[in-house]
């Protein structure tokens, strides 16, 4: 019995930390749903803690799954209805547990989906040359290909803008636009709303 409870406080702490891993980006998600922008950038400080938390939930997941296959012969022996195991003890759960931890941890890498792509929606518009402006902003906050897409729908539902590229890797945003219908200033607290910072 005690292995059981300690199989399940395995998957319950892997599911955790894989959650808490996928935060800095589960949320820019999150709050472009529920209209609330301003928070996506609130977990980014969990990042560089990544990497732990990652090999935190592998470990604590793995640990579960040792333990759930060491006992593996004493659920074989009995077999009677009433020793039978909950759900929330079985193998079908851990491998459950084991599986939504997987997606939370690749989340990362698949959260731009969720976004809609504004550069397909736009009409293109003809600018005269002289008329297109160009910014390059420094990010601060950004770290993944969502945190990307955020700020990118963002700045894109602005009228006048030609073009942006947000990139996490360089925390970088670059910006075209129409000069004569939008300003440096409308894009910058464009930004701002995200909960993302512009560093000078």
């Amino acid at each position: 019995m005690k292995k059981t409870i300690t199989s399940n406080q395995g998957a319950f702490a892997g599911l955790f930390s894989a959650i808490v891993a996928s935060l800095c980006c589960i949320t820019p998600v999150l709050a472009l749903f529920s209209g609330v922008t301003g928070v996506a950038s609130t977990f980014s400080w969990i990042e560089p803690y990544r990497p732990v938390l990652i090999g935190l939930t592998l470990l604590t997941l793995g640990f579960a799954w040792y333990q759930k296959i060491k006992s593996l012969p004493q659920d074989i022996d009995c077999v009677c209805g009433d020793d039978k195991p909950k759900f929330i003890q079985s193998k079908t759960f851990l491998f459950l547990v084991t599986i939504f931890a997987g997606i939370m941890l690749a989340f990362p890498y698949y959260s731009h989906l969720f976004y809609p792509n504004s550069n397909i929606e736009k009409q293109v518009v003809y600018v005269s040359e002289s008329n297109v402006g160009e910014l390059n902003y420094s990010i601060q906050g950004m770290t993944c290909a969502g945190c990307e897409a955020h700020i990118e729908h963002e700045v894109n539902q602005l009228n006048g803008i030609l073009e942006v590229d947000a990139n996490y890797e360089t925390s970088s945003a670059f910006i075209k636009y129409d000069k004569g219908k939008v300003t440096p200033d409308e894009i910058a607290s464009a930004i701002a709303k995200t909960g993302y910072k512009i560093v000078d």
